[in-house]
């Protein structure tokens, strides 16, 4: 309707400077832009020193991906009116586009000094730069007291409480935000962001959807999108939605390398790899793309690979974060040319690298470990056991990450009736969910036993609803292969007592050294120092040794060198255990084609190998700390199991 009453008055005011940029405006809400183009150049040419008509006409320009232009544009409105809070604010958003981030950050607190509160938020942004978090904070607050509508100041509350990890708090400071300014597009990545963070798939692809909305022709949108959609192993959508990505920006790191992942995950390795080059050869400082190729485990880097990688991890101004990927990469390459020295000093730097930004406190560890096993006793679980859900679909499969546990979850997807899923966050989540909202503010594990038999069968209904979105298909059981669900068996006990429980074992060194050898995308913040790293592993051993105690039978340990050695044998046991009827398919689960996510997703698509077996000894020489702690474990196990010397 505006655009009808603009051209309706534009045949008697055709050169009306307002009408003009009116009508650019409609028509840009439109997503008309190449028409919006054509009636905003009309009034920069009439008009030159309009800057409303420059600004409009940058606007058009931005929706059709020419961010060069777009910004030789506003800086001429910036020119003509340089009080402009809003030209500055494209400006910005423009060179963010452009990788000219310095620049933006300058745009952005220019646009604050020409708002209210201004010099209030450019100081708070200025205290949180230098890392005064919680001053800065209360500044935003202080803003937000005076103005709570001012949208600047709610987007910023809710970046600290994005670093923080209190995602809730952010998105409920975002959603304000966005009933202000609907049309904000950073708002809307950022709001994606913190619903993806709490595990609201739904409503973060929604998110995501008003960004393309806003900005179609910025790729961070369907790049974002298409990443949760893979998570969610919807993969042909996700690899529309990252394609869409590369054709607007053919070098968009994100999504040539979330492509490969997909690839990657579905089994079609050589087009992973295709991707992964494309990726890092538009950005070669991009690290994380190289440590992708090397957690494929089968792949092997040529020389000139390792030369590049050298490189680019020596560049002082590379990023931190990306500076360790190429150390686990290196380690990699060295380990695939049986140099073991050289791989273990890349992977000690990559691990002292990522320490740096991990928190963790081993003995918080040992405090929660001690609560497992003062809440779940054997009298408490022999009084309550039996009263939960009385469903047999999930078999759990627990352990330490790189310690065999792909393999057994291939192993049992092999069978007609087990759907293999991955690794599902929810059944701690369920846990913890427990003493959320109780008067007393008893919390997990504590609040266990306070439980009625009514809530532990609600809860282990719970937990089955919630993996329902993990599933494609209706057999009667699927697989849970979070190894840190190690924790929970007790609770587990409780609210699913049918459900089965396989703890995937290896040896002692070779489950830590898999594990320091690893960069994980998330979580494990205990594996980057072996001292750290071996203290888990005995608090593990500790609480399993609990789980078989006081729930005797409840657990099948299995050991990934025994299904190595025999895997018929193990086979066997682990469908016993899961009272599965015996099926061939499961002796050939190479041939299995399902998409798997793990680190292990090549390995398991090969029949077993025997050098996988004691590959800790290559490294021996540099594993004393890990020995040390791990001694009296160590010491229990056959002869040829252990090391030739331990620590003074």
């Amino acid at each position: 309707m505006a655009e009808r009453i603009c051209r309706q008055a534009l045949n008697a005011h055709p050169r009306d400077a307002n009408l003009l940029c009116l009508l650019g405006a409609s028509l840009i809400r439109q997503q008309k832009p190449k028409e919006a183009e054509h009636t905003l150049s009309r009034a920069v040419r009439i008009f030159s020193d309009f800057s409303r008509a420059h600004e409009g006409l940058a606007e058009a320009l931005i929706m059709q991906g020419r961010l060069a232009e777009a910004l030789e544009t506003l800086e001429r409105a910036a020119e003509l009116e340089p009080g402009s809070a809003s030209i500055r604010m494209k400006k910005a958003k423009v060179l963010t586009g452009l990788g000219q981030d310095d620049d933006a950050t300058r745009e952005f607190e220019e646009s604050f000094k020409l708002t209210p509160h201004r010099e209030d938020l450019v100081r708070g942004l200025n205290l949180q730069r230098m890392g005064n978090v919680r001053e800065a904070e209360q500044v935003f607050r202080d803003v937000l007291l005076k103005d709570p509508t001012n949208v600047d100041a709610l987007r910023l509350m809710a970046g600290v409480a994005m670093r923080a990890k209190q995602w809730g708090d952010a998105e409920m400071l975002l959603e304000r935000a966005l009933e202000l300014a609907p049309d904000y597009y950073q708002g809307w990545m950022d709001i994606g962001m913190a619903r993806q963070e709490q595990d609201k798939t739904d409503a973060a692809i929604e998110a995501y959807r008003n960004v393309m909305r806003l900005e179609p022709h910025k790729p961070n949108g369907y790049t974002s999108a298409g990443t949760i959609y893979a998570m969610i192993g919807e993969h042909d959508e996700a690899m529309n939605l990252l394609e869409k990505a590369v054709e607007i920006d053919p070098g968009n790191f994100g999504a040539l390398s979330g492509m490969g992942h997909v690839l990657k995950t579905v089994g079609n390795q050589d087009e992973a790899i295709a991707k992964y080059r494309e990726c890092v050869q538009h950005n070669p400082d991009h690290g994380e793309t190289w440590w992708s190729l090397a957690n494929l485990k089968t792949f092997r880097f040529t020389d000139d690979d390792i030369a590049i990688m050298e490189k680019r991890a020596a560049r002082e101004s590379l990023v931190e974060e990306q500076r360790a990927s190429f150390f686990f990469a290196l380690g990699k390459a060295y380990e695939d040319k049986q140099d073991y020295d050289a791989a273990f000093t890349y992977y000690e730097k990559g691990n002292a690298n990522r320490r740096q930004r991990e928190t963790y406190d081993p003995v918080q560890t040992v405090d929660l470990h001690d609560s497992f096993i003062e809440t779940f006793s054997k009298e408490f679980l022999t009084e309550r056991g039996g009263v939960g859900c009385q469903s047999n679909a999930p078999i759990l499969i627990v352990g330490l990450p790189r310690s065999g546990s792909t393999l057994i979850e291939q192993i049992l997807a092999s069978h007609p009736d087990v759907e293999g899923t991955h690794e599902l966050p929810d059944l701690g989540r369920v846990a913890r969910s427990i003493g959320l909202h109780r008067e007393d503010r008893k919390v997990y594990p504590g609040v266990t036993p306070f439980l009625d038999d009514g809530e532990f069968s609600a809860l282990g209904e719970e937990y089955l609803r919630r993996t329902e979105r993990h599933r494609e298909t209706d057999l009667p059981r699927f697989t849970d292969k979070l190894p840190n669900n190690f924790a929970h068996v007790g609770f587990l006990s409780l609210i699913l007592p049918n459900a089965k429980v396989i703890n995937a074992r290896r040896h002692p060194l070779d489950s830590c050294l898999g594990s320091f050898k690893q960069m994980f995308a998330r979580g494990q913040p205990f594996t980057y120092d072996q001292f750290e790293l071996a203290e888990f592993y005995a608090q593990y051993q500790r609480l399993m040794d609990h789980w078989h105690d006081v729930l005797p039978g409840t657990v099948l340990d299995v050991q990934y060198e025994d299904v190595v050695d025999d895997l018929e044998t193990q086979v066997r046991r682990i469908l016993e255990h899961c009272e599965l009827p015996w099926n061939d398919a499961c002796l050939r689960f190479y041939e299995n084609e399902r998409a798997v996510k793990t680190a292990s997703s090549e390995q398991v698509r090969k029949p077993i190998y025997a050098s996988s077996k004691h590959l800790w000894r290559n490294y021996e020489a540099h594993l004393g700390p890990m020995i040390e702690v791990l001694e009296p474990l160590l010491r229990t196990l056959p002869q040829d199991w252990q090391p030739e010397r331990y620590p003074d």
